[in-house]
């Protein structure tokens, strides 16, 4: 539903996400983070620590049938370009203006697929993991053999840094678009509304 009229090409506010989307978005930033901390600083007994991973992987299970079922903005057919447009798109990523984009633009629609693929790949080495410390063994350990199990707690200590890289960029990112490129993304993501341009 638009705000008002406008002529092809205005900018005009539309809704753009939807609640369960939105409700996936921060449910997810809290998990992950709270996990992270968890893992750097938590107990010796890392349970907590599993039952946020597992909220993760429902999390991410609903985040990719969303893409394929969900509102036509929360689709990946609807938001990941090809190597032209997301070019195109980074030329001109430092222009002083808002992007006005409809949606993710082609390279955050590359941040989102990366942190997809990341946390994935935390909770596979997470669920196979055996630290010999006969207290965090994954519940999938046994199912992969000693040596992959043993092996994945130092994979899963790599992929803890891998999520901490995309973090920090995605908060440095929308620093950049609120400050340098006068665009709120928060807002959008909270609200559901979002100052759009059609292309």
């Amino acid at each position: 539903m638009k705000t008002r009229p406008q002529a092809q090409g205005q900018p005009e506010k539309v809704k753009l996400w939807d609640p369960l989307l939105r409700l996936f978005h921060w449910l997810l930033a809290a998990l992950v983070i709270a996990n992270w901390l968890l893992g750097q600083f938590g107990p010796t007994d890392m349970s907590l620590h599993f039952w946020f991973g597992y909220a993760i992987l429902a999390l991410l299970i609903f985040r990719i049938v969303w893409g394929f079922v969900g509102p036509e903005p929360a689709r990946f057919s609807n938001f990941l370009r090809g190597f032209g447009t997301i070019r195109d798109y980074a030329r001109g990523m430092f222009r002083r203006e808002p992007s006005l984009w409809p949606g993710h633009n082609p390279l955050g629609a590359l941040a989102v697929v990366a942190m997809i693929l990341a946390l994935l790949f935390q909770v596979v080495t997470g669920l196979i993991s055996d630290p010999e410390d006969f207290i965090n063994v994954g519940p999938l350990a046994g199912a992969v053999g000693s040596d992959i199990a043993t092996e994945a707690p130092g994979w899963h200590a790599f992929g803890a840094n891998i999520i901490l890289i995309l973090v920090l960029l995605h908060i440095s990112i929308i620093l950049f678009y609120r400050v340098w490129k006068n665009e709120d993304l928060i807002r959008p993501m909270i609200t559901g509304w979002k100052w759009v341009q059609r292309r």
